[in-house]
């Protein structure tokens, strides 16, 4: 049985390819994340952003949160997707959905993984206001 699903893609994110990928009759409780670009940081107004990735390592970065977190919390499936590009407000650069047959467990493994994923894989996030641009070393 395949457990996880990685994807990095410049196409729009799908939140239902997510969800049916770890839907499993043995799992009682799904957990999901979606990060949406916001409007504004630290009080800037924010009008797009651009996410590039060293996409070879980045996957395989993936690959190891979902592994560590079906190992960690005993979960049985896991799926983490990740936008790269140009995306505007409300668009969604990251998608995690993890399936268990209890809650508390794919919670946790949820959090573990968008957590992770900020600090280890290499993605980098540029924002655009109206007067500039910035890169950020941090996830949405």
């Amino acid at each position: 049985m395949n457990t996880t699903s990685i994807k990095i893609t410049s196409e729009k994110l799908n939140l239902q390819e997510c969800y049916d990928f770890v839907a499993d009759p043995s799992c009682g409780g799904i957990a999901v994340f979606v990060g949406t670009v916001r409007n504004a940081t630290q009080n800037k107004e924010v009008t797009q952003l651009d996410f590039s990735t060293y996409k070879p390592m980045a996957i395989k970065e993936m690959q190891k949160i979902a592994d560590a977190a079906l190992e960690k919390f005993g979960v049985t499936k896991i799926a983490i997707h990740h936008a790269e590009g140009l995306l505007t407000i409300g668009d969604i650069p990251v998608i995690i959905t993890v399936s268990s047959p209890h809650r508390k467990a794919a919670f946790e493994a949820c959090q573990y993984a968008i957590d992770t994923l900020k600090e280890t894989v290499p993605i980098w996030k540029k924002e655009f206001f109206e007067d500039g641009e910035v890169w950020v070393n941090a996830h949405p």
